[in-house]
């Protein structure tokens, strides 16, 4: 196989290696240190209309304390301790407590069904879960038989019968102060910090270990390539049990910023984030298409002279942008760009709390169009791209180096490639040491000299920039012979106001179709605009529906090639959840399932 590495691009602007990410050993290390080296806020959340906030020296002795405590009830070095909660400090101080008592943390996703929940802590040979409420007991507890190597549950929120974070804590004073460096003496640089599982969307979950060398040169790669000080606000909802809320969360303790987390509420995620008036916002697309769709909407409600006016501040403000970065803008359009950023583009801004610097997106693609519009309102919204398997971390676009439609250039001490069949590969310091019990998975994942597979197809071009296509097992291959990806397609049909989910068919057809679903968040207006009653479920059964969500189709048909259109499509009577199976906790659609499930909807297509 010849292979030509992509190394970072020299002229990319990178800050020196900050000393704590090059020389701590351990993870486990770098928390101890980081709480006593810096000051000021490092978790907050909004809790019943109240700010609840942790200084660093707040978090290093619950941290210190929850460690002992885990050390007074039997955890040793290596022992593994699961984590089942939703985004929330108390996840934060449970992780950084398990490393700094030198076991090695296994996240589980809050959505897991109770069998998913039995399979990763069976598999993991968890000693100890923490759950977050009685909810999550009550899956450990319906699975317990199979689980033969679980010896505590352990509780953040109170839950009768069962010992709380609080009451291990407690226990910290029968443990000697020199515990925690104790225990760090005995993990090694190599050694397994976490089992992270992937959230499977194909297949049963596999558990990438990620040692503390793995995690520690992706904090240092990150570091090099952005400019991050300890003003950095930082808005975390993303499920920790992934591997980029994982380096979010590291990243922010190590420079000494501040975790902003959300309530927990979907239903408040856009307010959270303007609440909390974060400098960084990591997501995955969706968010920002949610975003991007009640910038606009009242907008394109209103009509007349206001859609005028938005339509202009936007030309303006993306005139602006472009002339910012040549050198600067002429005096009338400065003039124009203040006046239009007074009355339009600043209120995009607020939508993100008015103090945004960096927002980043990854996991899926992201429609160019979306990525523009924010840009023209002074929010610069970046895709990166990584793995589990890499610790979220492989390239990445920045403020001073970036390309729309590119997920960005390699990160410091990372090589990506291109195989001769469009697979994207990878290899560096980051990369995981295998699957855990699976050597036969590593074998296929990992080639002898150091190569990761991907499983993405893409491409990168002449200035270093890396373009993902799509996924290898995603690839539809038509009865002509075509090979499509849909990936870019059903992010396109997502941009629409109307469309919450698409799902592009058509292996071994004679042509593309598609599953759509409703937003149901903007489907009242849909149905206060055709005239009809606010149903989603008899909406997707109606004529003027499709007829109005077909306009949106047929432009998307224009953008790309005619074997890449979509000839035919159909309505979901619902969205598609993680609780029915189809998403994954990061909002991925289950492709192989969907496939499955709605086979008659998509065989009926070619009717």
């Amino acid at each position: 196989m010849s292979i030509t590495a992509h190394k970072p691009a020299s002229a990319a602007p990178s800050r020196p290696a900050t000393e704590r990410s090059v020389h701590a050993p351990t993870l486990g290390r770098m928390v101890l240190e980081a709480t006593v080296r810096h000051r000021g806020p490092a978790l907050r959340v909004m809790r019943d209309g109240r700010l609840v906030q942790w200084s660093y020296a707040d978090l290093g002795a619950q941290v210190r304390e929850l460690a002992r405590g885990l050390v007074a009830i039997g955890v040793a070095p290596g022992d593994r301790v699961a984590i089942l909660a939703s985004t929330r400090p108390e996840w934060t101080i449970s992780d950084c407590a398990t490393l700094c008592a030198g076991a090695t943390a296994v996240p589980i996703y809050q959505t897991n069904s109770p069998e998913e929940c039995r399979y990763v802590l069976a598999h993991s040979g968890a000693r100890v879960v923490i759950c977050e409420d009685a909810d999550q007991v009550a899956k450990v507890r319906s699975v317990l038989d199979g689980c033969p190597q679980l010896e505590h549950i352990v509780t953040i929120d109170p839950v009768d019968g069962e010992p709380s974070l609080a009451d291990i804590r407690a226990l910290a004073g029968d443990v000697p102060e020199g515990a925690l460096e104790a225990a760090q003496l005995q993990v090694g640089h190599d050694d397994v910090a976490t089992i992270v599982y992937t959230s499977g969307t194909t297949g049963p979950p596999k558990g990438c270990m990620l040692t503390h060398a793995s995690w520690l040169a992706t904090l240092d790669m990150y570091e090099r390539r952005l400019e991050l000080g300890d003003d950095v606000v930082i808005f975390l909802f993303l499920p920790l049990a992934h591997a980029l809320a994982r380096i979010t969360q590291l990243l922010t303790v190590d420079i000494g910023g501040t975790l902003a987390f959300w309530s927990g509420n979907p239903a408040h995620l856009l307010g959270d984030i303007a609440r909390a008036q974060p400098t960084h916002v990591p997501s995955v697309p969706r968010v920002f298409e949610k975003i991007h769709t009640k910038a606009t909407a009242a907008v394109q409600d209103a009509g007349g002279v206001r859609r005028r006016l938005f339509d202009w501040a936007m030309v303006v403000g993306r005139r602006a942008r472009e002339a910012e970065r040549a050198g600067g803008a002429s005096p009338p359009l400065r003039v124009a760009h203040a006046l239009a950023d007074r009355l339009v583009l600043s209120k995009v801004r607020g939508l993100f709390g008015g103090r945004i610097e960096l927002a980043l997106t990854g996991a899926a693609p992201i429609g160019r169009e979306v990525l523009e519009f924010f840009d023209a309102c002074g929010v610069l919204v970046v895709e990166g791209y990584g793995m589990t398997e890499t610790c979220a971390a492989a390239t990445l676009n920045t403020p001073d180096a970036f390309r729309f439609g590119s997920v960005g250039r390699a990160l410091p001490g990372t090589d990506v490639a291109v195989a001769p069949d469009g697979e994207i590969l990878m290899r560096g310091p980051h990369v995981f040491k295998g699957y855990y019990r699976d050597d036969e998975a590593t074998q296929e994942a990992l080639a002898p000299d150091g190569w990761l597979r991907s499983g993405d197809l893409g491409a990168v071009d002449a200035d270093g920039f890396v373009h993902i296509t799509g996924r290898k097992k995603d690839l539809i291959i038509t009865s002509s012979g075509k090979n499509i990806t849909p990936s870019n397609l059903e992010s396109a049909l997502r941009e629409s106001r109307w469309v919450s989910q698409a799902v592009v068919f058509g292996d071994r057809r004679p042509y593309l179709v598609a599953l759509l679903t409703l937003d149901a968040e903007e489907a009242p207006a849909l149905a206060a605009e055709l005239g009809i009653a606010p149903d989603v479920a008899a909406m997707a059964r109606d004529d003027r529906v499709h007829a109005a969500l077909a306009e949106h189709v047929d432009a998307v048909n224009a953008r790309f090639a005619r074997i890449e259109q979509i000839k035919r499509f159909a309505i979901l009577t619902r969205d598609l959840s993680q609780a029915a199976g189809e998403l994954t906790p990061t909002l991925k659609v289950k492709r192989a399932i969907i496939y499955e499930r709605y086979r008659h909807d998509f065989d009926a297509q070619y009717a």
